[in-house]
């Protein structure tokens, strides 16, 4: 389980095609002596596990396997040396919960449609699957690459956020324009009211 508050920002240093999926390494600050093999860390908000981990002089890495299913709904599969990465290791007992509950379990990918900067703030409008903008609410919580952020205005499959400067500082979204996809999972909260709803409406029938 995570929180959406990006703790580190990598990049990826190797990627490895296979037929079952995709190899990545990436390089991070964390301390390679600190990750257990077997750990989970969302890499661009997809929950992902260690499978190995070292360090080159002083630089530390880990490794992440995405699965064709992950490939599937994420762009993993575009991802490319150099690229920056949104990094947050799971929650530990005791963990402040700075954002909302994030299961790291992607649900598709959303489009950048609009980008308006003032100054170092960022406001992003984003346009997501139609099966998914009924989970996006205005004021409610969206976890996007991994990121926690509030939902400023929805407008049918449309809404946008707000990135105050020490957001774009700390993440990798000083690095998007319109045009690109973003990974997007919704609050969970969201999903659990509509299954209720649907599940009452099924007995009420």
């Amino acid at each position: 389980m995570f929180t959406g508050i990006v703790t580190d920002v990598g990049h990826l240093v190797e990627a490895e095609d296979r037929n079952d999926g995709r190899l990545l390494r990436i390089a991070c600050r964390y301390d390679a002596d600190t990750i257990d093999l077997g750990a989970s860390i969302t890499n661009d908000g997809i929950c992902l596990t260690v499978t190995g981990k070292g360090r080159d002089g002083e630089q530390n890495w880990f490794e992440v396997f995405a699965a064709l299913e992950t490939l599937a709904v994420t762009h993993v599969g575009r991802w490319r040396p150099g690229r920056r990465i949104n990094l947050e290791r799971a929650l530990k007992v005791g963990d402040e919960l700075g954002g909302h509950i994030v299961s790291g379990h992607i649900d598709g990918t959303a489009e950048i449609v609009g980008k308006d900067a003032t100054g170092e703030q960022i406001t992003l409008t984003f346009k997501v699957p139609a099966d998914l903008a009924p989970f996006i609410a205005k004021k409610g919580s969206v976890a996007l690459n991994g990121t926690s952020l509030t939902v400023n205005e929805v407008d049918g499959d449309r809404f946008s956020v707000h990135l105050i400067p020490y957001t774009v500082a700390v993440t990798s979204w000083g690095d998007y324009e319109v045009g690109d996809f973003v990974n997007i999972e919704v609050d969970p909260m969201a999903r659990y009211a509509a299954r209720l709803i649907e599940t009452l409406g099924d007995f009420r029938s």
